[in-house]
């Protein structure tokens, strides 16, 4: 059988909000690696959308950047056969064998193996039809996923209350975004999520203090610079940046008063507010987990060699 990973694609899923109902955030994305011969585009991207839809349709939401946990699967070529026409046709049997791994501890978590059949007058076209035949929900790849998620959730139970002295030594340095963003790997399930929101949403106060502090300072140096539309425009992409229970809201609104009164109409900004009708703890940890996300969206690349998993 042939190794098939020769490079890795990584397959962004989404997750804004804490997980809700029966739907579990974990720490985890798509990893999708090519074949050693060419690997046709459309079946790439097909193999990235399915294996996004087996997480979710298993009531797992993942994360849209690179992390420690991925989903992957292994493609094997198991036989081929040209069916005569007009048009010949290319069947082809294969291997896609699933696996769950921890890639910075380079370990499996859970492993299962199916079997598809594909069918089309090209490669490409047989290769996708195959993928379009992965099962994405059944007993088999339900219990794949959930061992898979139970030691996840293992690792996290051993590993929080140090990820969170990490994130609370990150905070004395003002490192608030990477204090955030270990913070929010830690799953709901763990029995330490209550201590590392209370921690996180702790640090995301204090990020919160420091960045008004600096927004504000930049919003009256290039009022002060500027006192006309322009100046007010280029102020208000600094205010628009101020959250309603940082430390110097007040100061904020201030400002906004003062530069209002003087452009009026020409000036269509208004502070940020929190929604109303909303649960203000649900928008806090929302805006706590954007921070954290967009720290991990920046993040280089982990080393993304996955050699370690056996083929079967």
């Amino acid at each position: 059988m042939k190794r098939i990973f020769s490079s890795l694609i990584i397959a962004m899923m989404t997750v804004v909000v804490m997980a809700a109902g029966n739907t579990t955030y974990l720490p985890i994305s798509v990893v999708v690696g090519e074949l050693t011969e060419p690997f046709p585009a459309g079946a790439q991207a097909q193999i990235e959308s399915k294996l996004t839809q087996l997480l979710t349709r298993n009531g797992i939401a993942g994360m849209d950047y690179q992390g420690q946990f991925a989903l992957t699967v292994v493609t094997v070529p198991l036989d081929k056969d040209i069916i005569p026409g007009p048009p010949a046709k290319i069947a082809e049997k294969m291997e896609m064998n699933f696996y769950i791994v921890d890639m910075l501890n380079r370990t499996v978590f859970s492993s299962t193996s199916v079997v598809v059949r594909g069918l089309g007058e090209t490669e490409t076209k047989c290769y996708m039809n195959a993928i379009s035949r992965m099962p994405i929900q059944n007993a088999q790849i339900s219990k794949f996923i959930d061992e898979g998620k139970q030691k996840i959730i293992a690792y996290y139970e051993q590993k929080a209350p140090q990820m969170i002295q990490q994130a609370q030594y990150l905070a004395k340095q003002k490192k608030f975004d990477e204090a955030l963003y270990i913070i929010g790997q830690i799953p709901q399930e763990c029995s330490k999520y209550d201590d590392a929101l209370k921690a996180g949403l702790q640090i995301f106060q204090q990020y919160q203090d420091e960045m008004c502090n600096v927004n504000l300072a930049k919003a009256r140096q290039v009022w002060a610079a500027e006192q006309n539309s322009l100046g007010a425009e280029k102020a208000g992409q600094y205010l628009a940046q101020i959250l309603p229970d940082a430390g110097c809201y007040q100061d904020a609104m201030a400002l906004y008063k003062e530069i209002k009164g003087k452009v009026l109409d020409d000036w269509k900004f208004e502070m940020k507010q929190y929604q109303d009708g909303i649960d203000l703890e649900s928008q806090r940890i929302k805006a706590m987990r954007d921070v954290g996300v967009a720290y991990g969206q920046h993040q280089p690349h982990q080393n993304t060699d996955i050699n370690f998993i056996p083929l079967r």
